[in-house]
């Protein structure tokens, strides 16, 4: 398995990680309701709504990034250049979501901006 083939897993358990930092307080208060996962969601507030949020991108991510290893490694591009743009996805992604979860905004868009780029560079 190469370098951006296991950074593809890391990508998908993300959101994971996400929606457990926003759920967090309903499982230590009890006050989480599996049988409306959805109802409890939309009643958070504060970071843990931010960290409900970057769950929802961090799925919305998912399928450029793939989609950009895959090609990459279809095209036979330099396995190292893969490696190292998916890496550097995967480190702008775990600053985004901090970002996120603190609530600031510009820095979150910019980093957006730079995973973007490191997955549409994975095309070419």
């Amino acid at each position: 398995m190469t370098i951006a083939n296991l950074c593809i897993l890391v990508a998908c358990a993300l959101p994971v990680a996400c929606a457990a930092l926003a759920k967090s307080k309903g499982f230590a208060e009890r006050t989480y309701d599996n049988r409306n996962p959805r109802g409890f969601m939309a009643g958070l507030s504060g970071w843990r709504a931010r960290a409900n949020a970057a769950q929802a991108n961090s799925f919305e991510a998912l399928p450029l990034f793939i989609a950009g290893v895959l090609a990459a490694q279809q095209m036979q591009a330099p396995q190292g250049r893969t490696d190292a743009l998916a890496m550097a996805f995967i480190a702008l992604r775990l600053a985004y979501i901090g970002v996120y979860i603190a609530g600031k905004g510009t820095p979150r868009s910019a980093i957006w901006a730079l995973g973007v780029a490191c997955c549409a560079a994975m095309f070419f």
